[in-house]
């Protein structure tokens, strides 16, 4: 049976300064190079909208205003901006920072440098329909390498019976690659540490207490990172 959304907040990590996509990214935020003719960030905020997702926090840092500008246009979701324009906190720091603005418990947090078409489920549904508060702190939606488009590494997490979460050991190969799309719990923040970290420091803590869930997205990713990555993606969503 088909369940309501987990939340109706969203946050979009939009701050960081995208080394990959240089030289593309000397004058411009990674988060508005455009991809079949729209910018990064579109791709994640329309399918919010389309979800029915109806806020979205996004955080900015490197050329804010850019960002800022470029958002003033947009009435769905409604944006609030979280300023991070006196230090990049990464992605754990970056969700720490916008709390206060984030008035959901959970909320959705979105990379904005991804896209993914969605298979029979549209992905915020597919993680709600998963979503279970009582045994996760965070549910992140993964992808098997047959349905990673543009990705080279060696993946990143397993998978048990149960859906929890392990991590690839070192020199190995794991299944399942992390979309940037997750649920996130405020048990998940808890006793975070300050400033700038990686989600994955809390991450760790969830699953050494089996509280870090995945979930399989059924449709298709494509990493977007480098500038070579584009020519084929755009030719992939030509085709659909």
């Amino acid at each position: 049976m088909t369940r309501p959304l987990a939340s109706d907040v969203a946050m979009v990590m939009a701050a960081g300064i995208g080394k990959r996509m240089r030289p593309l990214t000397a004058t411009r935020p990674k988060p508005l190079v455009r991809v079949a003719g729209k910018p990064l960030i579109d791709y994640a905020l329309d399918k919010l909208e389309e979800a029915g997702v109806a806020r979205a926090v996004v955080n900015v840092h490197y050329l804010p205003d850019q960002i800022e500008a470029y958002l003033e246009q947009r009435q769905h979701p409604a944006i609030s901006i979280s300023d991070e324009r006196d230090a990049l906190l990464e992605t754990g720091g970056g969700m720490i920072r916008a709390l206060p603005l984030i008035d959901a418990d959970p909320f959705f947090c979105v990379n904005s440098d991804n896209i993914w078409l969605d298979g029979p489920r549209n992905a915020f549904g597919a993680l709600s329909d998963a979503w279970d508060p009582e045994r996760m702190d965070a549910l992140l939606l993964l992808v098997n390498h047959a349905r990673a488009f543009n990705f080279q590494g060696p993946g990143d997490f397993h998978l048990d019976q149960e859906g929890r979460i392990s991590r690839r050991r070192p020199g190995r190969i794991a299944p399942f690659i992390y979309t940037g799309l997750q649920i996130v719990s405020h048990r998940l923040l808890r006793d975070a540490p300050e400033g700038s970290f990686s989600t994955g420091v809390l991450w760790n803590r969830a699953i050494a207490e089996g509280r870090l869930h995945g979930v399989s997205h059924t449709g298709l990713w494509y990493e977007v990172g480098e500038p070579q990555m584009i020519a084929p993606t755009e030719a992939a969503l030509t085709r659909m």
